[in-house]
């Protein structure tokens, strides 16, 4: 492990217990909300992650000249989407995972209906948590908008769709296609509210874009990697079942030696995009090494 990366990961375990803290601060509910509904949402938000999305919205923030105070509600909207994501793609109907985040999903914890409901009331309480936040009207107003593009048909749900898709093309533009919506589509956007809280310029939102479009193809790139040759009990999840689903991969496209070279060559690209910066994207450049380190 590089030096950068380990100081990264020292630096993410901090901000993640602050990250966690908030996510269970937004989630204490009132008498109105079901207690069986508010345990499942919890059970899945707040299970062990790496917070990836928050993250980089703070880091985003912190490299256009803002603070994690500010930037928080945004970090814990899209931490909530993230969450709904997984917990319905876990579902019989989806993927159909019967372990997620190293426990067992939502509808195995509770059942279908209450996952389904728990991943609803995940979705729509991001959306409050933004426009009810301390930002400013005008910056709530926009995150809210690049959030719900980034997550609504155009962005995460059409990639699902592609993806669920038994008769989509067997081409590697179509995969790319896939990711940079199913995956690509939250990373750009928890680095695009980062720097809309920080009232980024228009140059600094287009660097940040071009890092997150690299970082989630990369990521990608290296979850279908470990799919093939990671651990299980590491990663929290089942390996070696996107071949079974009959799922498009990297992998399985261009093989692994063609995969890792492209990941590292979307990491440089990204790192190099942040040139502009200086130090203040240092956190940035560090999570973009660990990408391809990452064994979970």
């Amino acid at each position: 492990m590089t030096a950068n990366v380990s100081g990264f990961l020292d630096y993410a375990a901090t901000a993640r217990v602050t990250v966690e803290q908030a996510l269970l601060q937004f989630t204490t509910m009132g008498s109105d909300c079901p207690p069986r509904l508010q345990e499942a949402m919890r059970y899945s938000l707040l299970a062990k992650s790496k917070r990836l999305r928050p993250l980089l919205v703070l880091m985003a923030a912190e490299a256009c000249g803002s603070n994690e105070q500010e930037a928080m509600p945004a970090a814990v909207a899209v931490e909530m989407i993230h969450t709904y994501s997984l917990i319905h793609d876990d579902l019989p109907a989806m993927d159909d995972d019967d372990l997620r985040r190293g426990q067992p999903s939502s509808h195995k914890q509770f059942d279908e209906g209450m996952a389904i409901l728990a991943g609803d009331g995940l979705l729509t309480l991001a959306f409050e948590v933004l426009s009810c936040s301390t930002l400013p009207p005008a910056a709530a107003a926009r995150c809210c908008a690049a959030l719900a593009q980034a997550a609504g048909p155009c962005g995460m749900v059409g990639g699902q769709v592609d993806d669920l898709a038994d008769d989509k093309p067997e081409t590697l533009e179509h995969l790319m296609h896939i990711h940079a919506r199913k995956t690509g589509a939250l990373f750009r956007v928890s680095l695009k509210m980062g720097g809309l809280v920080a009232d980024a310029t228009d140059e600094q939102l287009a660097a940040l874009d071009t890092y997150g479009s690299c970082i989630g193809l990369a990521f990608q790139i290296v979850d279908d990697l470990l799919d093939v040759r990671g651990d299980e009990a590491a990663l929290g999840k089942r390996t070696r079942k996107d071949d079974g689903h009959g799922k498009l991969t990297y992998p399985g496209m261009i093989g692994i030696e063609a995969s890792e070279s492209r990941a590292q060559s979307l990491v440089e690209q990204a790192c190099a995009a942040l040139t502009s910066f200086g130090g203040r994207a240092e956190h940035l450049t560090a999570l973009a090494r660990y990408v391809v380190e990452r064994n979970r």
